[in-house]
């Protein structure tokens, strides 16, 4: 993510306006704007794999997954985020087309550009929306589910890998397997990427 700091802070209306002309994605925090860095192979290959089984296991049913491109907007910290794929069970959601508000799973894929910011300062944003039940990432240096699931006290973490290759997004009800998720996937290295 990169900061935008030629402007003054934007109220979420001029934002939502300069992104929908925006032929870069931006994500919001308090009247900041800042860029979003493209994604690899490895880790648009997760989210589609995620996509695919969410949304053929929602047929069907009120709930809707989305990938990529819709924000969730998160009012009582004043930002709009761009998470990997979010899945809504809430009527109200369908009034809106470019965000949603209530989001009851959201999913991040790390990469190293933006784990520390998913893990800490996103995640400590996305804990108040009082409909988010469950908050998971994904590796996409290593074969590795992480979960985190809100409890009444507190949010219970648990980590699925190879040894423990199945687990369940109890939100939704769907028991998915490891070798799904990373289907096609050439795992990334540390800092892998260099400049040609």
């Amino acid at each position: 993510m990169i900061a935008l700091t030629d402007k003054s802070k934007l109220t979420p209306a001029e934002y939502l306006a300069e992104e929908e002309k925006s032929a870069v994605k931006h994500e919001y925090i308090d009247g900041e704007v800042y860029a979003m860095a493209g994604t690899t192979d490895s880790h648009n290959t997760i989210a589609l794999n995620l996509a695919t089984l969410i949304r053929s296991h929602l047929r069907g049913t009120d709930c809707r997954v989305y990938f990529a491109d819709i924000k969730v907007r998160i009012e009582a910290k004043n930002c709009f985020y761009y998470p990997d794929l979010l899945v809504t069970c809430e009527p109200r959601d369908r009034e809106t087309s470019i965000y949603k508000c209530f989001a009851k799973l959201i999913i991040e894929v790390l990469s190293d550009s933006t784990e520390g910011f998913d893990r800490g300062d996103k995640f400590n944003d996305y804990q108040s929306l009082s409909s988010l039940e469950e908050y998971v990432l994904v590796s996409s240096q290593r074969q590795r589910v992480e979960i985190f699931r809100r409890n009444p006290h507190f949010w219970q973490y648990q980590t699925y890998d190879l040894d423990q290759p199945d687990f369940k997004l109890e939100t939704i009800d769907l028991d998915v397997k490891i070798a799904d998720v990373y289907e096609d996937v050439v795992l990334e290295r540390m800092s892998d990427n260099p400049i040609p």
